[in-house]
């Protein structure tokens, strides 16, 4: 008979302190993991007096120690048949298969439906479900230096240490056969649940681990439960659970975790409420400790990692790759598309389509994970559109990062950082996107955003705070934000940063239209359209003018910052007063603003197709006379003396020849047509041609092109000129993306300030006195 206590001997005392030193607890921190009511056992334990065999080992398992190298003349045998009867004896594969078959409905019924956002009804999970990736590092764990962050493209910020730069990510199903005890942690939305509800699947229908069972937990369940009993055993639980299926023998659940028979799956590890955290780890140490055999995948949300399962190897979900993004959309559409599978695959590919926009790169970013894909998709499927109002969209995501989506899934989380209400929530993550993004901070050291916190709770509490006091709860709040709604992560150790740059984008915005204080109001737009050039700040002026109420004052502000820019420069005076001459020689039916912004960019860069953006902004159609001109330079320009450049001048004289009005014009330019080399020609005649006529040729061209047309000049400007005109272009650009953001600006405003666009100053001046 194996008896029923241990004790610790001598050498075993003071490796087992060293071990509990290494923890850093106190012996209540242990008797709480060990799942203890008293500390007694502990001290005890510590003592070398004797302790029950079950809690002797329970701590050893604790403290990461081989129970039997620390007690006094540990027994041979754990257990002696005698003292615990085994089960009759059973062909173990017929068993499996007995419980599998009985265990199936339940299974399927458990795990083979989703409950989608804002869907009434359940979805099938193999009609939605899309192979997922993993990064076997864990980004937040490694070790980099925050000068190296700086300077990431905003395109790739949302990506960081999410294995599209870093790391080669793995199909999922991979990892879990390489790994017998798995934990699988990720930010909120990426699909966790889903992840180990398709394993029960998969393994329910034999494509994987047919010879095993499969367990979904839920462990937000199993702790309420337990608490009601006041009793933590796995075991007894999956009793309870395989009692629902008609098999009510313990001894069959004993018989197949001993075999390692079983796939337990363990979701939500970041569910479970403090007070209840250690009893229920525990438990779980204990119990894969015990079926070792077994076949164990966990979940956990990254930022809650250091609920660490000893054993269990961490990784994390990859964002949705490109190809992971399609192939959900097209299972999206069609399963949600109500007429007919051809109708669901259209809509799925104008998505795709309209989803690789330029305007739509920041929804790009966004749904990399299937909580804003899944959103997306819903929103496009009612609309067969992106909303203008970007907005609209970072809106809804917030809402379910903050609540929503806990609250869908009856997810009762700890009180959060002081029990801030959500406007504080919203206006504390508003205060730190703005700080940080004015000093040009995607990434930021934990210190930093820790004190951003402290400044804000101070405030608000009124009353003075100890500075560790403070400390503590800064970080705490830190850490609230991190893993409840992971709107603020960590990329690397000690790294912070947003989510995703939308939001810090979004959120800085939010500052700058919360201000109910008309002064600091006028300030905070006056401060942003300092930033009118800066071309990381484009995005919060389309945010700041869809938000405000009325963005008249906004779009005023920022026309009078662009012309200050080439104000005080008499060349680009100049300049601007030619282009607008020349646009006074144009049709009525062409906008002023449309045919100045054509020159301005025609006279820098001839004969590239990138000089309509800005008219085009202004006026979608293309207008006669400066189809004209872009034909003329086209002539006018040397080229290569080629067959080809000299070919393509012969079309460009018949298309303008076609066109031309003014007589005198038609008449010079068919002169100079009938000088080209008809392309019949021998080679030995275009090449003579082309090299003792061409250049007389192009420089008549150009001749012609000033006299007639007020185009080709010889501007010559300095490289801090062109730097100036460019930034001058580009806010102007700006301006009018603002304009057709459908933000709220008077008509007489946006009229005002789209005839005045690209005037030079003596003209602005002259419309003032009018």
């Amino acid at each position: 008979m194996v008896k029923r206590s241990l004790q610790a001997s001598l050498n075993g005392i003071q490796e087992a302190k060293r071990a509990f030193a290494r923890k850093g607890w106190t012996q209540d921190n242990l008797a709480a993991e060990v799942n203890l009511k008293t500390r007694q056992p502990i001290w005890r334990f510590f003592s070398g007096r004797p302790v029950e065999r079950h809690t002797f080992i329970e701590i050893c398992l604790v403290l990461e120690l081989n129970w039997r190298e620390i007690a006094t003349n540990p027994p041979a045998e754990f257990l002696e048949l005698e003292e615990y009867p085994q089960p009759p004896v059973v062909h173990i594969d017929k068993l499996v298969q007995q419980v599998r078959s009985q265990r199936f409905d339940k299974i399927q019924d458990q795990c083979g439906i989703l409950q989608l956002l804002d869907v009434s009804h359940p979805v099938a999970i193999d009609d939605i479900y899309i192979d997922v990736n993993i990064l076997e590092q864990i980004a937040s764990q490694q070790w980099v230096e925050i000068s190296d962050l700086q300077n990431l493209d905003p395109k790739d910020f949302d990506r960081f240490g999410l294995g599209e730069i870093d790391q080669n990510q793995i199909p999922g199903m991979n990892v879990v056969e390489t790994y017998s005890k798995l934990r699988v942690l990720g930010k909120p939305g990426v699909g966790k649940t889903t992840f180990l509800q398709y394993l029960a699947i998969q393994c329910n229908h034999g494509a994987f681990a047919a010879h095993q069972i499969p367990i979904f937990i839920t462990l937000r369940n199993f702790a309420q439960e337990s608490k009601i009993s006041k009793d933590f055993s796995l075991l007894k639980y999956i009793s309870q659970e395989f009692f629902t299926s008609k098999i009510s023998d313990t001894s069959v659940i004993e018989t197949l975790l001993s075999e390692g028979r079983v796939l337990l799956l363990l979701d939500g590890m970041d569910e479970i409420l403090n007070q209840q955290s250690n009893a229920v780890l525990s438990e779980i140490r204990r119990f894969s400790e015990k079926y070792h055999k077994n076949h164990f995948v966990a979940t956990c949300r990254t930022a809650s990692q250091k609920l660490r399962l000893r054993g269990f190897t961490d990784v994390e979900i990859a964002p949705l790759t490109s190809e992971q993004i399609r192939a959900f959309a097209q299972k999206w559409f069609v399963a949600f598309t109500k007429t007919n599978i051809q109708d669901g695959q259209a809509q799925s590919v104008q998505f795709l389509e309209k989803l690789e926009l330029p305007e739509n790169w920041q929804f790009r970013q966004l749904i990399v994970t299937p909580l804003f894909l899944h959103l997306a998709c819903w929103i496009f499927h009612g609309k067969d559109k992106f909303p203008i109002k970007r907005t609209d969209f970072y809106k809804q995501g917030l809402d379910l990062l903050l609540g929503k989506w806990d609250e869908a899934r009856g997810i009762e989380r700890d009180e959060v950082y002081r029990g801030f209400l959500l406007p504080q929530k919203l206006k504390l993550l508003s205060q730190i996107a703005a700080a940080t993004f004015e000093q040009g901070q995607y990434f930021f050291e934990q210190r930093i955003v820790e004190q951003y916190i402290g400044d804000y709770i101070q405030n608000l509490t009124k009353i003075p705070m100890d500075t560790d006091e403070l400390q503590v709860e800064s970080e705490a709040a830190l850490k609230a934000i991190e893993a409840q709604h992971g709107l603020l992560a960590e990329r690397a150790r000690g790294i912070f940063s947003f989510s995703y740059l939308a939001f810090q984008e979004y959120f800085t915005a939010r500052k700058i239209v919360a201000s109910h204080n008309l002064q600091a109001f006028g300030q905070a737009l006056s401060g942003l359209v300092n930033h009118i050039t800066d071309p990381h700040w484009r995005e919060i002026f389309l945010l700041t003018a869809t938000m405000l109420r009325s963005a008249d004052g906004l779009v005023q502000l920022m026309k009078q910052q662009i012309d200050t820019l080439v104000a005080e420069d008499p060349y680009l005076q100049d300049f601007l007063t030619w282009a607008s001459q020349k646009s006074r020689t144009i049709p009525a039916q062409a906008k002023d603003a449309t045919v100045r912004a054509f020159y301005l960019a025609l006279s820098r860069t001839p004969h590239i197709a990138s000089h309509f953006a800005l008219a085009s902004t202004l006026d979608q159609g293309m207008f006669l006379d400066a189809a004209l001109d872009d034909l003329l330079l086209e002539c006018a320009i040397d080229g290569n003396q080629d067959f080809a450049h000299i070919h393509a001048c012969g079309e460009a004289m018949s298309n303008i020849l076609g066109i031309v009005l003014d007589v005198g014009l038609h008449k010079s330019l068919q002169q100079l047509s009938d000088q080209l080399p008809n392309s019949d020609q021998s080679q030995q005649r275009f090449e003579l041609w082309s090299q003792t006529s061409y250049s007389a040729w192009a420089k008549q061209v150009k001749k012609t092109v000033v006299n007639y047309r007020n185009i080709n000049h010889e501007w010559q400007f300095s490289s801090e000129q062109e730097q100036v005109l460019q930034r001058y272009y580009d806010a102007n650009k700006l301006l009018l993306d603002c304009l057709h953001s459908n933000c709220e600006v008077t008509a007489a405003i946006r009229q005002e300030i789209e005839a005045t666009l690209l005037l030079p100053q003596k003209e602005l001046e002259d419309r003032e006195w009018q």
